[in-house]
């Protein structure tokens, strides 16, 4: 068997033993549980957290791709809502929404045996500052593709060879979390918000990218350079639909990778 970075990726996960995915239902994580299964089979065990910063079609994805490879699933809620210190919505936000993901996790995976936990993290990934990175050092969490130097093209060529059909090009869509800004409490209503603008501007105007931003200063859609220029064909009865949804007028802006991220002290 060879295909691009396999050899790397299925030697070590061959070696780690009984394994635990955490899978979030995007193309990263549901190509490692993928790779996992096939090289350990019944010693690879996939887990999915819900919370209301997931959106509903990753979990539905989740499932369906776990029920057509035979994957042993388990979905939990990870807990998260229940931290004030996430909640607050700090800088280091994504450190303790890790924090109880992966402590979740640890659980499920004593109680099913034991083993390595695993993430979908890539070598991209390495590039930002990443405070959930800590999170997963605190769990001993292995980044098999990290660790096998697969980046984000290499896990979609990875998922192709794997067979794993639309899987392969899926858009990056970080939690919804990350759509509010930095300081703004993180609410369900707000998630729900994001989640409903952006499947609204998706139907309409079909982009490349779309992320609904929470603002202090207020609701910024953010589009691809295409979908902006493309924008005037469904105004104004996308702006009209996203202000009823809002409950205030929605402006546009150029996509820009992690806005609505006000960073803190490392």
């Amino acid at each position: 068997m060879s295909g691009p970075g396999w050899t790397r990726l299925a030697d070590m996960l061959a070696s780690l033993g009984p394994v635990h995915v955490a899978v979030s239902g995007g193309v990263d994580s549901l190509t490692l549980a993928a790779a996992a299964q096939r090289v350990l089979g019944h010693g690879a065990r996939m887990h999915h957290a819900v919370s209301p910063a997931v959106p509903p079609e990753a979990t539905a994805r989740t499932r369906a791709l776990a029920a057509a490879l035979g994957w042993q699933l388990s979905v939990f809620d990870a807990g998260e809502f229940a931290d004030p210190r996430y909640r607050a919505n700090p800088a280091d936000r994504c450190f303790w929404c890790k924090t109880s993901l992966y402590g979740t996790l640890a659980a499920h995976a004593a109680a099913h045996g034991g083993g390595v936990v695993l993430s979908g993290t890539n070598t991209d990934d390495l590039g930002d500052w990443r405070p959930g990175l800590k999170a997963a050092a605190a769990h001993a969490v292995r980044h098999p593709f990290v660790e096998a130097d697969i980046d984000k093209a290499g896990v979609r060529r990875l998922a192709a060879w794997l067979g794993l059909g639309a899987v392969a090009e899926l858009p990056s869509s970080p939690c919804l979390s990350s759509r509010i800004e930095t300081g703004i409490r993180v609410e369900a209503d707000l998630l729900a918000l994001v989640h409903r603008a952006e499947t609204l501007v998706a139907r309409m105007l079909a982009p490349r990218t779309v992320r609904c931003r929470v603002r202090a200063a207020g609701v910024v859609v953010e589009l691809d350079a295409d979908a902006l220029a493309r924008l005037e064909q469904v105004q104004p009865a996308l702006g009209e639909g996203l202000h009823r949804l809002a409950g205030r007028p929605v402006t546009f802006a150029a996509y820009r990778t992690g806005s609505a991220f006000l960073r803190g002290p490392a």
